[in-house]
């Protein structure tokens, strides 16, 4: 199969059929993985990611914290009245 690298605004893009698609099991708007391989370009499926919880963010956190007093220097402007 062939297809015609073409401009879309400042980037230029390709066309990938949907049959093609389907049979790799991607559809429109899926997030995609591209690499180089030699002269090749590898357009690869993205693992999805997972979202976030407040565990996962802090689980190696230990509980220290370094707090300390930081000087911005003298009030100006309508911050003082």
């Amino acid at each position: 199969m062939q297809a015609t690298i073409q401009k879309w605004g400042n980037s230029q893009g390709i066309r990938i059929p949907k049959a093609f698609l389907e049979a790799l099991g991607m559809m429109e708007n899926d997030i995609v993985e591209l690499s180089r391989v030699d002269d090749n370009i590898v357009i690869k499926k993205a693992e999805k990611k997972t979202e976030l919880t407040l565990d996962d963010i802090f689980k190696d956190y230990d509980g220290e914290g370094v707090t300390e007093e930081f000087d911005w220097g003298s009030p100006v402007g309508k911050e003082v009245r």
